[in-house]
């Protein structure tokens, strides 16, 4: 049987989890016994009986009468199994609703008939329309709070159809239902009530039950017609046994890939081909599909780093996506999905690139600049330039808000233009920066590589979706230079002054690659032996003040930023500055030229070389000795007259 995903959402005592005790209940999908324990138990405790017990298991969640966390149950029906998630209606959880619903393919969607459409009614209307979902029921629960009045319900139907009509989200059906009462539930469908044929109070309501509805929902078909996609989790290099290769791991989301396909790996656009598909303990296998776990070997052994975004390889890989920098549309199926007022000139309106239909050999987008559509939970508002963490599918970058286009209260769809900050609870077309290129999809394509969170500090702050790409004249870094620049209070003495007296050019040479460490140093050596003034500075040098979180994303970028300042400090004193790093890529050698400016950096390869784009100015393979090393850096240094008389 197939299977699929349900989240209940609704405003905070509007009856989520009664509804689910009772579908459970009347289905007979509880353990035996656990009816009665519920009701024993609240009777030793004089409690009134509630159907939501049979769900809330949390001491918390029964004492204050609210659902904090995304609480699963199971149940089957004639047509399929299900699983159901009852996501927190309380605005301070709201953050809990959307880890739920995020994970659910339909939803139904809970408001109290007696209290009418409330603001989290509108805000998790609008919160399942921003996360894709769009098999949607509407329960007017509480029925019997209005005496069964078709007048009442009519009245919410008629309210809440006007405000989902507004950013295009139709829901499939309205429902009257008294889920204590098990009105309109489970009658008529595969689990009829004993000598019910229909609602008795509610005559005037002939159309299915929630049960009826829920056989009714459209399964997602798998995804793996769609384009091959998988983010690299980690590369894993094994030694033991002289065992040398290099697996990449990661879980394919969509697609498929057979052993012999070439692949491309996004944003470094490296290639390669699948020469296995690796697994623990597993049969040897020919071909991976979406929804696997697995670890690939290579014909060719390339430097790819986790995150990265593996994609097959066709004879024409770049349809319907741009990576040069120009602006790159969404698929119109996005244009109905977002209200139009949130929609900018020169954006998602005028969209009309892609079909709903992708071609195989799509492939993503990648680049600094990009617009989004996102939902702001953080304590605090989202500012201007200040720097987050985005995650996306495996990617971790630093993301800084560049642009503001506009600002919606979800709860009442007002339009505010030229802010500055995003606040609590409010939808944001917005536009941001990273100083790295990342690889991504539009999340009406891809909904793996198109959905992302942002980290502020250390809570999650904020999810949204990927609506476009953009181009950007001047990058992050380049702002940050200027500004640096601008205020950079300089001495008395002119660089090129040092430069003469101490009878060299200041340069930064940059090590890469395996051997990195042990050819810097080498370097330095060699320079001070010769009456040189050159300085190596290691990796955990820069590092010494970021403290254990080195592996965390900010720290990784401070490092970089760091390195790039300390390099301009040495070259601006007149110095040949010598760094190293096994695992430098070409963005982050772009970051670092561009804070060396006006200094050139020179770069150098030693083993396995992990830039795509760039050329390095010398390269030092794995079988080089150090004496040979030391020849071919000399000779670099004097064919770039870093040191004009510098021989053998």
């Amino acid at each position: 049987m197939e299977q699929m995903n349900i989240v209940i959402v609704g405003h905070v005592d509007h009856g989520k989890s009664t509804l689910i005790g009772r579908l459970l209940a009347d289905t007979g999908s509880l353990p035996e016994g656990k009816l009665e324990q519920v009701r024993q138990n609240c009777a030793r405790n004089a409690k009134p009986f509630e159907y939501a017990f049979l769900l809330d298991a949390l001491k918390d969640e029964q004492s204050q009468g609210i659902t904090i966390d995304a609480a699963r149950c199971f149940f089957n029906t004639a047509k399929r199994r299900y699983i159901i998630i009852d996501a927190p209606g309380h605005i301070e959880f709201l953050k809990n609703m959307i880890t739920g619903a995020s994970r659910a393919e339909a939803a139904l969607l809970l408001i109290d008939a007696h209290e009418g459409v409330q603001e989290n009614s509108k805000r998790h209307g609008y919160m399942l329309h921003l996360l894709g979902i769009r098999h949607v029921v509407v329960l007017v629960n509480k029925m019997d709070l209005v005496n069964y009045d078709e007048a009442a319900f009519l009245k919410v139907k008629t309210d809440y159809q006007a405000f989902l009509a507004q950013f295009g989200l139709v829901p499939a059906a309205f429902v009257p239902i008294a889920a204590r009462e098990g009105e309109n539930l489970a009658q008529w469908g595969s689990f009829p009530l004993a000598g019910s044929a229909e609602s008795a109070r509610m005559p005037w309501y002939t159309g299915k039950s929630v049960l009826d509805h829920i056989d009714d929902f459209v399964h997602i078909e798998d995804n793996t017609t769609l384009p091959f996609r998988m983010p690299v989790q980690d590369i894993y290099k094994f030694t033991a046994a002289k065992d040398d290769r290099r697996i990449v791991a990661g879980t394919i989301s969509s697609g498929s890939v057979c052993v012999g396909d070439e692949v491309v790996f996004y944003p470094s656009q490296k290639r390669s081909r699948i020469k296995s598909i690796e697994g623990f303990n597993q049969p040897e296998r020919r071909t991976a599909v979406a929804g696997m776990p697995v670890g690939f070997t290579l014909e060719t052994q390339i430097y790819i780093r986790p995150g990265d975004l593996m994609v097959k390889a066709y004879p024409s890989d770049d349809v319907g996506r741009s990576s040069s920098g120009a602006e790159s549309l969404p698929s119109p199926s996005i244009v109905a999905s977002i209200p139009a007022a949130l929609s900018s000139s020169s954006g998602i309106e005028r969209a009309s690139a892609l079909s709903l239909s992708l071609p195989l050999n799509v492939v993503p987008l990648s680049g600094t600049t990009f617009k989004v559509s996102l939902f702001w939970l953080g304590r605090t508002p989202m500012v201007l330039g200040k720097a987050y963490k985005l995650k996306l599918a495996t990617t971790r970058v630093t993301v800084y808000l560049k642009e503001i286009l506009s600002v919606m209260d979800a709860s009442e769809l007002q339009i505010e233009k030229n802010r500055r900050e995003v606040r609590r609870h409010e939808v944001a077309e917005c536009v941001l920066e990273t100083l790295k290129p990342l690889a991504y999809d539009l999340a009406v394509d891809f909904e793996d590589t198109g959905r992302f969170v942002i980290v502020d500090g250390y809570e999650i702050a904020a999810g949204g979706i990927v609506v476009g790409q953009l181009a950007t004249e001047t990058s992050a870094v380049q702002t940050y230079k200027a500004q640096r620049d601008a205020s950079w209070e300089k001495g008395l003495v002119e660089v090129q002054t040092r430069q003469v007296m101490l009878g060299q050019r200041a340069r930064a040479i940059v090590f890469v690659g395996e051997r990195s460490s042990e050819m810097g140093k080498l370097l330095e050596k060699h320079l001070i032996e010769n009456g040189r003034l050159a300085y190596y500075l290691g990796r955990a040098s820069v590092l010494s003040g970021l403290g254990a979180d080195y592996a965390g994303t900010l720290a990784r970028e401070e490092f970089i930023r760091r390195l790039g300042e300390l390099a301009h400090v040495f070259t601006d004193a007149g110095l040949i500055f010598i760094t190293s790093m096994y695992e430098f890529d070409d963005a982050e050698l772009d970051i670092l030229t561009v804070l060396s400016q006006p200094f050139e950096i020179l770069v150098v390869t030693c083993g396995l070389n992990p830039l795509s784009q760039r050329v390095p100015d010398a390269q030092i393979e794995d079988e080089v000795t150090l004496e040979e090393a030391k020849g071919i850096l000399t000779r670099l240094l004097a064919d770039r007259e870093v040191v004009p008389e510098y021989f053998l």
